[in-house]
């Protein structure tokens, strides 16, 4: 068997032996299996808007991002390109309420600061926050109460390296799926892979999106548009009939799918960046279609640096794909239902 036949096998046994351990209920298979993060959900009065918090301990963690969406509301994310000077970032933020919601990283800004976490320029510590948001406006009473800077701060103070909250919380709190007819609760959703060998890779996601959500095991779409019957249309099928909107299309900028994928693998700014495009691989997996005009897709990578292993970026790439995919679907299944918008728990088998 040649070389590389050998590795290709031996990375498959690996994911293999992987899906088993986290089906068999490892205790934390979620973006906190990856030491030095901890994740915190604060969800608004009315549950149908919030923000969610990555918080990195110590100095932080290496960052990068990858923005494939056609109509992205974002902070913080230039300083995360390779050529730029800061190579650390102390908190992610995702939020819904769209550009409003970029106010909750404020509020994480300063409970960093309170607390000595941030970029050291002799003087002080300045805290490096980038940010995201998706559109969740239409769901509750989203356009008057949108998350603020006490969104980022009550979410930041609340981060534990607990297993990640999923469904209809924080930032998934108001998303919504399949907006190719009548939609269906998006959510908050978080999935890890642990090799044998120590290396870590996780995803964590606010699911918006335009698209239909299909479980990429089974190729079943698992939420997604609905006819006016309630029986979900398929994306797939529509689009292949020349049909784009079976209902009235949204206007730009309404989805949005926002995610972070962290490693503990030692990685440099460009690796991470590599990192992130290959994990946006994992929305293509699972939504259909995906990086509309109509969605702001955004997605941050991390890598802490603390695993000893020699990283293979192309496994940490592809590990973080299968993790957001994974994710993905896991945000779904986990939502609760609205009146009139129903959940992927409420449908009824076949």
């Amino acid at each position: 068997m040649r070389k590389w036949e050998k590795c290709v096998r031996g990375h498959y046994a690996a994911l293999c032996l992987l899906a088993a351990t986290a089906s068999a209920g490892e205790p934390n298979t979620t973006l906190t299996a990856v030491a030095g993060l901890r994740v915190g959900n604060h969800t608004l009065a009315d549950g149908t808007t919030g923000c969610t918090v990555v918080v990195l301990d110590g100095q932080g963690a290496t960052g990068g991002v990858a923005r494939r969406g056609g109509a992205p509301g974002t902070r913080e994310t230039d300083l995360l390109d390779p050529l730029n000077l800061v190579d650390r970032v102390n908190a992610v933020v995702l939020s819904g309420g769209s550009a409003f919601g970029l106010d909750a990283a404020t509020g994480t800004v300063r409970w960093l600061h309170e607390h000595s976490m941030g970029w050291d320029v002799g003087i002080t510590r300045v805290p490096i926050v980038p940010a995201a948001v998706l559109y969740d406006l239409p769901v509750g009473n989203n356009v008057k109460v949108q998350p603020d800077a006490d969104c980022g701060y009550q979410a930041a103070a609340a981060a534990s390296s607990a297993p990640v909250s999923q469904g209809s919380v924080g930032a998934g709190a108001g998303a919504t799926v399949g907006k190719l007819g009548r939609p269906m609760r998006g959510g908050l959703g978080s999935f890890a892979y642990r090799l044998p060998n120590g290396l870590v890779v996780a995803a964590l996601v606010a699911t918006n999106a335009l698209g239909d959500i299909i479980d990429p095991d089974t190729a079943q779409v698992v939420a997604g548009a609905r006819g006016v019957d309630g029986a979900l249309l398929d994306a797939r099928q529509l689009l292949r009939r020349g049909i784009l909107f079976a209902a009235a299309p949204p206007r730009v900028g309404e989805s949005t799918t926002i995610g972070v994928v962290a490693t503990n693998a030692r990685l440099n700014k460009a690796q991470v960046n590599r990192m992130a495009l290959m994990a946006d691989d994992g929305y293509a997996r699972a939504i259909v279609p995906v990086h509309t005009m109509f969605d702001g897709d955004t997605l941050f990578a991390l890598a802490t640096n603390e695993w000893e292993g020699e990283p293979n970026l192309t496994l940490i790439g592809a590990l973080a794909a299968e993790a957001m995919a994974r994710a993905l679907v896991e945000a779904v299944q986990h939502a609760t239902g609205l009146p009139g918008i129903a959940a992927a728990a409420e449908l009824k088998s076949p």
